[in-house]
C-alpha cells in the first residue's frame, strides 16, 4: 500500500481495519497480524461504542499525535491536532492506556464513560527522550555527562522579567539570585564561584550564543537543558567554564493551524517593610539621647516639635505595582513544514515609584523539508522601554529619612531647592536621599530593540552523515536619556541648581558562522554518533556619548534632548569594542549493547581579546557510562534502568574586553623648554597593560548515578562534583605612579576549587484520577581559595570592605570586629584588660560594646578582625508538587538556602543612633534596662564610646540568612468542553497563583536572598531590592 496526506492514526484505525489488519503498539514499534475470526469481528462490532476525549498537558496545552489504544487489546487510536480522540471500544469497562514521548504513560479506565478528559504530566524518566546537548541532540539514557532538563512547565509559572528568573529552584547546582527591580537580569551561579570577574553562564539560544536577558519571552521557551560538568559542556570550549543554558523555543507541530491565546494579570507588593519609628516616637527616643549626653534638646524636637508632620517615607515610595503578560501564538505544519509565529507584550510597573518595564516581541520559528534537504530559521524581535530615577537606592534610604521631616514644604525653598523638598536642616540633619525629590528631578529612560536569530540548512549527504549550515545575527540598538532638572534631593548637595541632559547610543552586532557535520551509524550491537565543525563569531559593541548643561523649557515643560539644552557641553566621547573567536570542535558518542557508554569531546579556540602567543587553547573532555541494569547479573524487578557515569575534562572562560594585553597613553601634558621655550607636546601611560593574559581554565571531575525505579513511578540523579578553577583573573593593587590610572591591569594568578553533591528525585502516582508528582534537589557546595597569585605568606588574601578572600577558606569570607556583649558597669570596664595589663576600652561607658581584642594589643582596631562565616550557602534545595483531580490542579513550588550570612549593611546605619531614623523595636540600654543587646543612646560627638559603638566593620549587623520560601502556588481548572464549543474554543484553563507568598528566615532585613556587592563581597545587603509578591490570574485558551 501506498497511503499520503494521512495521519498514521487515520490510517492504522481506517486502512487497515478495512483489511481485516490488527496492530499493537509495543515497545514504540507497531505490530501487524491478521485478524482472526473476521466475521465474529464483524458481528461484535456492533456491541461496540464509541469514547471521546481530549488530552493536555498539566499546563492546559492540547497534546496532538497521542497514542490511545485499550489495554490489553490491538485497537487503537491517537489525537489530532486539538488533542481530541475518538476511539471504538468493546464496553465502558475497559481501560485505555496513553502514550506520548517527553510525558509519562497513563492508563484511565473508563468505568461507564464515553467522554473523558486525560491530563498527562512530563516525564524525566523516559530513557528514550531525546535532549539537546550542544550541535546534537541524543537519548538521555546515552548521556555520560551532567546534564538537567528543567521542567519549563514548572518554570512558565513564575511571573518574571528573564527566563533566568523563572528556573529558580529547579534544578540541583544552579543558584538564582533574582534582580527584583523591573527589567533587571537574574544572576546565575552553576556549582559555586569559580572566577572574581563572573558567575554568568553560557547561553544558547536555537543555536545562537547570545544573552538570555529581559528580552526574552519566557513563553516562547520549547525546553531548557543545563550542562553542568566537562563531559557536557567541553563542545563549548572557551566560554563554558561557568556552565553552558541551552534554549530552545518552541516549533510548529504537523496538523491544522493552532491558536493559542493567554493572558495573566497580576498585583504585586513588598511582602516586608523596615518597621521604623514616626515622628512622635522618634522624637521622644531623640530627646532621651541628648539628655543622656546632658546637652539641651534643640527646639524643633522639644517645643518646635511639629504634630502635623509625620512622614511615613516607605508609604511616599513604595507602590502597589502591576504585571501584565499577554500572548498570542499561532502554529501549525504539514509532514514536511512547520511555522510558528508568536507575538507577547509585558508590562511591570514597580513596587517602587518611578520604575516601569515594557517589553513586546514578536517570534517567526519556521522549517521546511524538501527531500534531502531542510531549511529553517528562529527570529525574535524585542523591543523594551525601562523608566527609572537615576542614582536611588530607595531601600537603603526610606528607612533612614526623618519621619520630622516633610517630603516638600515651602519652609524648604531656598536658590539651590527651588521645589522645597524635605532634604533635612542643620538641626534635623539627615544624609539619606529624599526618594520622591530623586525621582522627580533626575530621571532615566533607556530605549532598547534587538533582533536575534539564528537560519540554518540541513542536508542529508548520506542516511548516516548530515550536513549542517547554521548562521546567527545578533543586532540591538540601546538608547540612553537622562534628565537632570535643577534642584536638591540631599541635604547641603552641591551643585544643586545644575541641569543637564545626558544621552548614550550603544550599537551591538554579533554573528556566527557554523559547519558541522553529524553522523550516527549502528552496526550490530555497536552504535556510534557525533559531531565535527567549525565555529566564528564576531562581536563588535560602540558606545557614544555626550552631556550637555542648561535643560530649556517649552510652556513650562523641560525639554529632554540633548540638541534643546541651551549650556555647554561638558563631556562627549566614543568608545568601540572588537573581537573575535574561531573554534573546531568535536564530540564523539560509542556503547556497546546499549550498556557502555563512551564519550569524547574537544574544542580548540581562538579568541583574539589575548595577545597573539596566547590566543589559542585546547579544551578536552571524556566521558564513561555503564548502564548497570542491563547486566544479566543485574536482576532487580524494582529497578527498571541504573546508569553509573564518570567524567574528566577542561574548561574555559574569557572574561576580558578587548585590547588589554595592550597600554594606553593620553596625550595632554604640554612642557615648554629649550632655548626657544619651544611647547612639546607630551603623554602619560594611563593603564599598564598584561601581555600574557589567557583563559581561565577550570578542571572538572563528576561521578553521577542515574536511577528509574517502580516502572518508571520514581527517577534519581546523584551527582558528586570537584571542580577546579586555575589561572583566575585578579586585579592586583598597584602604585597609581606606576601608570594605571585607568585601573589596575588584570593578572592570571588565583585558583579556586568547588565540590559538592547534588541530587535529584521524582515520583509519579497516575493510577486515578487524582495523579501528582513530587520533586526535590539539592546541592552542597564546598568553595575554597587555592591560590591569590605570588603574594607572600604573610599576605596570602584579598581584602575587600568587610570580607576577606584567603588562601584555604571561600571567596569573601565576612571578616570583622568581634563584639561580645554590653558592658553593664565600669568594674567591668576596667577590668577588661589585656595579657600586659592594659584597659582595653578606656573610654568605654556602662551599656557600651564590648569587643574582643584578639592580637592582645591593648586596643580594637581592624588588628582585631576575625573570619566570621560565608556568604555562600553551604546547602540549596528545591520542592515542587504537581497534582490534578478532574478538572482541578494544584502546584506548589519551594526554595530553601541555608548555611550562609549577610550583612545588614541597612540594619547598621539604623542602629547607629546617628542622624537617622530608629526601629520601632529598638531597646536602648539604660541602667535601669541592662537585659538588651542594642548599646545606650547618647548625642555628644566627643563621647568615644559612642563613636566605637558604631564601628563599621563589626559582627553586630552580621545575621544568619538562611531561609525557607514557598516560590509560587497555583491552583487552575481545565473548562470543560461542551462550554466552549459554542464559543469555538478547543481548551481552556483558569488560574489563580501567588509568588513569594511566604518567606521563613531569622533575618531581620526585608529579603535574605541577597546579590551584593560583586563576587568578593556577595552578602553585603546595601539595601538590596527585594524579592516581590504577585498575586495574578489568568487564563489560557486555543483554537
Amino acid at each position: 500500500m501506498n497511503v499520503t496526506s494521512k495521519r498514521l492514526g487515520e490510517f492504522l484505525d481506517e486502512d487497515l481495519s478495512a483489511l481485516y489488519i490488527n496492530y499493537k503498539i509495543l515497545d514504540g514499534k507497531i505490530l501487524l497480524f491478521n485478524r482472526e475470526n473476521a466475521g465474529k469481528a464483524e458481528s461484535e462490532s456492533a456491541l461496540r461504542v464509541n469514547v471521546t476525549g481530549t488530552v493536555k498537558s498539566s499546563a492546559g496545552e492540547s497534546l496532538p499525535g497521542v497514542s490511545v489504544r485499550i489495554k490489553g487489546s490491538t485497537g487503537g487510536s491517537s489525537t489530532d491536532a486539538s488533542g481530541r480522540f475518538v476511539l471504538n471500544v468493546p464496553d465502558l469497562n475497559a481501560t485505555l492506556v496513553f502514550t506520548y514521548i517527553g510525558f509519562t504513560t497513563q492508563e484511565v479506565p473508563l468505568n461507564g464513560r464515553t467522554n473523558i478528559s486525560v491530563v498527562l504530566l512530563e516525564s524525566t524518566s523516559n530513557l528514550e527522550e531525546v535532549i539537546v546537548i550542544g550541535y546534537q541532540t541524543v537519548r538521555k539514557r546515552d548521556v555520560t555527562g551532567a546534564n538537567v532538563t528543567v521542567s519549563t512547565v514548572n518554570a512558565a509559572r513564575v511571573t518574571g522579567n528573564s527566563v533566568a528568573e523563572s528556573i529558580q529552584g529547579l534544578s540541583p547546582g544552579v543558584t538564582v539570585r533574582n534582580g527584583g527591580a523591573p527589567g533587571q537580569n537574574s544572576t546565575i551561579e552553576i556549582r559555586g564561584v569559580a572566577s572574581f570577574t563572573t558567575t554568568a553562564p553560557l547561553y544558547v539560544i536555537d543555536g545562537m550564543i547570545a544573552d538570555a536577558n529581559s528580552t526574552i519571552n519566557s513563553n516562547d521557551v520549547e525546553s531548557i537543558q543545563v550542562l553542568k560538568d566537562a563531559s557536557a559542556a567541553a563542545i563549548y570550549g572557551s566560554r563554558a567554564a561557568n556552565g553552558v543554558i541551552i534554549i530552545t523555543t518552541k516549533k510548529g507541530k504537523e496538523g491544522p493551524a493552532k491558536i493559542n491565546l493567554s493572558a495573566r494579570y497580576g498585583v504585586q507588593q513588598i511582602p516586608k517593610r523596615w518597621d521604623v519609628m514616626n515622628a512622635r516616637e522618634y522624637a521622644d527616643l531623640k530627646s532621651q539621647a541628648f539628655i543622656n549626653s546632658n546637652m539641651p534638646v534643640p527646639a524643633n524636637i522639644s517645643t518646635g516639635f511639629d504634630p502635623s508632620i509625620d512622614t511615613d517615607w516607605q508609604d511616599e515610595t513604595i507602590q502597589t505595582g502591576g504585571v501584565q503578560d499577554y500572548n498570542l501564538s499561532a502554529s501549525g505544519g504539514t509532514k514536511n513544514s512547520n511555522y510558528l509565529i508568536s507575538g507577547s507584550y509585558f508590562d511591570n510597573k514597580g513596587v517602587v515609584r518611578g520604575y516601569d518595564f515594557k517589553r513586546g516581541s514578536l517570534r517567526i520559528n519556521t522549517e521546511a523539508q524538501k527531500g534531502r534537504l531542510k531549511i529553517g530559521e528562529n527570529l525574535l524581535l524585542s523591543h523594551t522601554l525601562s523608566k527609572y530615577p537615576v542614582g536611588i537606592n530607595a531601600f537603603y534610604d526610606m528607612p533612614q529619612l526623618l519621619p520630622i521631616i516633610p517630603v516638600q514644604s515651602s519652609a524648604y525653598i531656598t536658590d539651590d531647592n527651588p521645589w522645597g523638598y524635605g532634604i533635612g536642616t542643620d538641626a534635623a540633619t539627615t544624609y539619606a536621599i529624599n526618594p520622591v525629590a530623586l525621582n522627580s528631578l533626575r530621571k532615566g529612560k533607556d530605549t532598547y530593540s534587538k533582533a536575534v536569530g539564528n537560519a540554518y540548512l540541513d542536508f542529508k549527504l548520506t542516511n548516516w552523515l548530515n550536513y549542517r549550515f547554521n548562521t546567527g545575527l545578533e543586532v540591538s540598538f540601546d538608547a540612553i536619556n537622562e534628565v537632570r532638572k535643577p534642584g536638591a534631593w540631599a541635604y547641603k548637595q552641591p551643585a544643586a541648581t545644575e541641569s543637564y541632559v545626558q544621552e548614550t547610543r550603544r550599537r551591538f552586532l554579533s554573528t556566527l558562522f557554523e559547519h558541522t557535520l553529524n553522523f550516527e551509524k549502528t552496526f550490530s550491537k555497536h552504535s556510534l554518533n557525533g559531531v565535527v565543525g567549525f565555529s566564528e563569531q564576531t562581536v563588535k559593541v560602540e558606545d557614544v556619548g555626550a552631556r550637555r548643561l542648561g535643560l530649556s523649557q517649552y510652556e513650562g515643560n523641560y525639554l529632554t534632548t540633548i540638541r534643546s539644552a541651551g549650556g555647554a557641553q561638558t563631556n562627549s566621547g566614543e568608545i568601540s569594542n572588537w573581537y573575535k573567536t574561531r573554534g573546531i570542535l568535536g564530540r564523539v558518542n560509542y556503547s556497546y549493547d546499549d550498556k557502555y557508554l563512551f564519550t569524547f569531546s574537544n574544542r580548540y579556540d581562538m579568541d583574539s581579546r589575548f595577545a597573539e602567543d596566547y590566543r589559542n587553547a585546547y579544551f578536552p573532555s571524556v566521558g564513561l557510562g555503564w548502564r548497570i541494569s542491563k547486566e544479566d547479573f543485574f536482576k532487580v524487578n524494582w529497578i527498571s534502568d541504573l546508569k553509573l557515569r564518570a567524567s574528566y575534562g577542561k574548561l574555559g572562560i574569557v572574561t576580558i574586553g578587548s585590547y588589554q594585553y595592550l597600554s594606553y597613553l593620553n596625550q595632554g601634558p604640554v612642557a615648554i623648554f629649550g632655548p626657544g621655550q619651544t611647547p612639546n607636546n607630551g603623554a602619560t601611560q594611563a593603564r599598564l597593560s598584561n601581555a600574557d593574559l589567557t583563559w581561565e581554565d577550570r578542571i572538572s571531575k563528576n561521578i553521577g548515578l542515574d536511577a528509574t525505579l517502580l516502572n518508571g513511578s520514581v527517577t534519581a540523579t546523584l551527582d558528586i562534583y570537584n571542580t577546579y578553577s586555575k589561572n583566575a583573573l585578579l586585579y592586583i593593587d598597584l602604585p597609581r605612579y606606576l601608570g594605571n590610572l585607568q585601573g589596575n591591569p588584570p593578572v592570571n594568578a588565583a585558583s579556586i576549587r568547588n565540590k559538592g553533591v547534588e541530587a535529584a528525585i521524582t515520583y509519579r502516582n497516575n493510577k486515578s484520577d487524582f495523579k501528582w508528582d513530587v520533586s526535590g534537589n539539592f546541592t552542597t557546595i564546598k568553595n575554597v581559595v587555592e591560590s591569590v597569585g605570588n603574594q607572600s605568606a604573610q599576605k596570602n588574601y584579598i581584602q575587600a570592605n568587610n570580607a576577606r578572600t584567603q588562601v584555604g577558606r571561600s571567596v569573601g569570607e565576612w571578616f570583622l570586629i568581634q563584639a561580645d556583649g554590653l558592658f553593664q558597669n565600669q568594674a567591668e570596664i576596667n577590668n577588661y584588660k589585656n595579657s600586659q595589663g592594659q584597659i582595653i576600652q578606656p573610654n568605654a561607658k556602662p551599656g557600651d560594646v564590648r569587643y574582643k581584642d584578639l592580637n592582645d594589643d591593648g586596643k580594637i582596631d581592624d588588628e582585631d578582625r576575625a573570619f566570621d562565616g560565608s556568604p555562600w550557602p553551604t546547602l540549596q534545595t528545591g520542592f515542587q508538587f504537581n497534582a490534578s483531580y478532574k478538572r482541578f490542579n494544584l502546584n506548589l513550588q519551594l526554595v530553601g538556602i541555608f548555611g550562609y550570612k549577610v550583612f545588614n549593611d541597612v540594619r547598621r546605619v539604623l542602629d547607629s543612633y546617628e542622624n537617622t531614623n530608629f526601629r520601632s523595636d529598638i531597646n536602648p540600654w539604660t541602667p535601669d534596662n541592662t537585659n538588651t543587646s542594642d548599646p545606650r543612646i547618647g548625642t555628644d560627638v566627643n563621647d568615644v564610646g559612642l563613636s566605637i559603638n558604631r564601628l563599621t566593620r563589626t559582627n553586630r549587623w552580621l545575621e544568619n540568612a538562611s531561609y525557607l520560601r514557598v516560590r509560587n502556588l497555583e491552583l487552575g481548572y481545565n473548562i470543560p468542553s461542551r462550554l466552549l464549543k459554542q464559543v469555538s474554543v478547543g481548551n481552556a484553563r483558569i488560574y489563580l497563583s501567588g509568588q513569594n507568598l511566604l518567606t521563613l528566615t531569622k533575618y531581620k532585613g526585608l529579603d535574605p536572598d541577597v546579590v551584593g556587592n560583586g563576587i568578593q563581597e556577595r552578602g553585603q545587603d546595601n539595601g538590596n531590592w527585594p524579592a516581590s509578591r504577585i498575586i495574578s490570574f489568568g487564563f489560557q485558551c486555543d483554537f
